[in-house]
């Protein structure tokens, strides 16, 4: 099993946070803020937004859902034999390594996103996703094997907390290069972009060094006994079996799912809410990026403070609870100023439930050496839930022609994670009672 020198080890913490601070920049630049503009902007024409891909003509912005959606049901596909595998080799961090290079360089790769190179660059945007939630996997895997449980709540916090500072930093500097190209002598419109995406790439890919200088590799290796191919297959169906014992741990991804589905949905339309619904100008839009960035930093803290007073269950049940205002406020929000109020409190919850829900599952852990394999069923939860939550959101604005009606979908998402986190409320999390329910 792993050296016990690892574990509380500050250097080790140190280095598992600070990935975080590493990879968050893809998230922030890429996912949500400046390669959505410029796709839209490269995408747009007098005739509409038809664009071409591989010879399919297709919708820009359909074929942008699809390729979200594609690459989100691949990790989910994925995961969770890659993962059995790395516990059953004890090379976790091999595996997080490779999907952090890869993402990181399909980043680097978008600098030369023009419409020349438009189909291979969709299959690059594709790939940096697949490396980006690849990673994570492995990485959230780790938490459980690196401190004692009294240190998930703050150590998970700490992490998310310097993804939000990284990442503002480098969106900050990128709306600089993008708003102020005369500075630096840049006439070319989208080059400033192009930039932004090759610096998250470098900044991804350079910084996550320090994280695998110092992070241990999971496990020593299992005797072998075939390919490793076979005894992934094996590991998977061992930690099935043993989910399928642990009631406590299932309800709680079944709650995850569902609260989790509105919160992740929310992070990718509300740009997009802002803008068709409020008319709300990109600059504004960016704007209120940065407020869920910065107020994202407290509320981290305050949800893990919280959790030590009143426990986990309940911490996460007034964080839903507060999301569930939230889908209320937002189906009557008309104002851009109380779009900004609104976008301070999602900021709030934001990084508190997303730090909670890691640390929480990584509590109703059983006594295992597989983390890995364990976290990759949180992950399906995460992607697939994801996927699903952006499609019942796009299919309700289809049949109702209004985003507004879209948010109630939302609403009934939270309640039923809400309900589900209600019925484990009076439990203590720990491995051990986790392990009781066997």
């Amino acid at each position: 099993m792993m050296q016990t020198s690892t574990i509380n080890d500050p250097k080790v913490m140190r280095a598992w946070c600070f990935y975080d601070w590493a990879n968050s920049v893809y998230s922030l630049v890429i996912t949500t803020a400046i390669f959505p503009i410029y796709y839209v902007a490269l995408t747009k024409s007098e005739t509409g937004d038809m664009v071409s891909f591989f010879g399919w003509n297709i919708s820009a912005s359909v074929l942008y859902s699809y390729a979200l959606t594609g690459a989100f049901l691949t990790i989910a596909f994925l995961s969770p034999l890659l993962t059995a595998i790395a516990d059953y080799g004890g090379n976790k961090k091999a595996f997080m390594r490779f999907f952090c290079y890869m993402g990181s360089c399909a980043c680097m790769g978008l600098f030369f996103f023009t419409e020349a190179t438009f189909s291979l660059s969709i299959l690059l945007f594709m790939i940096a996703a697949i490396g980006y939630s690849g990673s994570i996997v492995f990485y959230n895997a780790y938490l459980p094997e690196i401190a004692t449980e009294e240190h998930f709540d703050k150590l998970s916090a700490r992490g998310f907390s310097l993804g939000y500072i990284g990442s503002m930093i480098l969106l900050i500097l990128s709306l600089a290069l993008v708003l102020f190209p005369e500075v630096v002598g840049i006439e070319d419109s989208g080059l400033p972009a192009r930039i932004s995406f090759l610096f998250t790439g470098l900044w991804w890919f350079g910084f996550s060094q320090y994280s695998f200088a110092y992070l241990p590799n999971n496990t020593k290796p299992k005797a072998k006994e075939g390919s490793y191919l076979l005894n992934g297959f094996r590991e998977l169906g061992k930690v099935f079996k043993l989910l399928k014992g642990l009631p406590l741990l299932k309800r709680f991804l079944v709650a995850f799912f569902f609260y989790n589905m509105g919160v992740q949905t929310v992070m990718y339309v509300a740009s997009l809410f802002g803008s068709k619904e409020l008319n709300l100008p990109d600059t504004a839009l960016i704007t209120v990026l940065l407020i869920i960035q910065a107020v994202a930093i407290g509320g981290a803290y305050f949800f893990a403070w919280l959790s030590g007073r009143i426990g986990n269950t309940m911490a996460l049940m007034w964080a839903v609870l507060v999301w569930v205002g939230i889908t209320i406020g937002a189906y009557f929000v008309t104002t851009g100023n109380q779009y900004y109020v609104l976008a301070f409190v999602v900021g709030a919850v934001m990084g508190g439930v997303q730090a909670l829900s890691r640390s929480t599952y990584s509590k109703l852990l059983p006594e295992t050496k597989d983390h890995a394999s364990f976290f990759s069923f949180y992950d399906i939860c995460d992607k697939v839930g994801l996927a699903l939550g952006t499609l019942a959101f796009g299919i309700t604005e289809q049949i109702f022609g209004s985003m507004r009606n879209s948010i109630l979908t939302l609403l009934i998402f939270f309640v039923i994670g809400l309900v589900l986190l209600f019925s484990i409320r009076t439990r203590k999390l720990s491995p051990v009672v986790a392990a009781a329910a066997v």
